[in-house]
């Protein structure tokens, strides 16, 4: 559940890191605060940490570098990205490491707060027998009430919160063709009013990478002017 969780909260300006710690526990989150990267690694090493809101400028280092290498942690907590509303490039690059979502300066505490459940909510497990569905595809399984993907030799395939969900978005439409629109409405619950937002874009990147596809677009195929395709065959089974 997303109530109880615990969140650390990465930004070196006090009254928003400390207006955010305060509204957050109102919403039944349990809040850690960090002003810096080092009270930030200090933190991640002491454990327990569901999500980290991180802002990208900190004092004494970038929020991306901190971003990679919580990718590399095992478990790795979710992670918002804040970032300015001109910094197009820190948003790309963060979502290309992995960040889950991010949020533009100046931004409603309100809308941090929904963005916080919704990500909590991808990397929870389905309850026993809420859905017990598994897909094959090209040597593939995706298993959706344990969120897990492996290939034809049994390897686990590391996916984020984002990119299990935007997958599983393909496997339930195989052969229809998705607008960024109706992908970025169906993976975060919002419609982009930006023309530039690339959320999709690079979401979509880092599947092809992690599948192999990259280059090839055997699975995912780009339509122009349309949006993507998943083209591999599928096949569902139902414990």
């Amino acid at each position: 559940m997303s109530a109880g969780s615990r969140v650390l909260v990465v930004d070196d300006d006090r009254d928003i890191r400390e207006l955010l710690g305060r509204y957050l526990e109102t919403q039944g989150f349990d809040i850690v605060l960090a002003a810096s990267r080092r009270e930030c690694e200090a933190q991640l090493m002491e454990g327990g940490i569901d999500l980290v809101v991180l802002d990208v400028m900190l004092p004494d280092g970038s929020g991306l570098d901190i971003c990679r290498e919580i990718r590399n942690r095992r478990p790795a907590p979710a992670v918002i990205l804040l970032t300015a509303l001109k910094e197009d490039v820190d948003r790309i690059i963060g979502l290309e490491l992995g960040a889950d979502d991010y949020l533009g300066k100046p931004f409603n505490p309100r809308e941090l707060a929904a963005r916080i459940r919704a990500v909590l909510r991808r990397g929870e497990p389905e309850p026993a027998g809420a859905s017990d569905r598994r897909f094959r595809f090209e040597g593939f399984e995706a298993d959706e009430a344990t969120r897990q993907v492996r290939d034809a030799a049994g390897a686990p395939i590391e996916l984020t919160g984002a990119e299990f969900d935007l997958l599983m978005i393909f496997l339930e439409r195989p052969g229809r063709v998705l607008s960024r629109e109706t992908l970025l409405d169906l993976l975060h619950g919002r419609v982009s009013t930006d023309p530039f937002d690339r959320t999709i874009d690079v979401t979509m990147s880092r599947l092809r990478r992690k599948f192999g596809d990259n280059g090839v677009f055997r699975l995912f195929k780009t339509v122009r002017n349309g949006g993507y395709q998943f083209a591999a065959r599928t096949e569902r089974s139902d414990a």
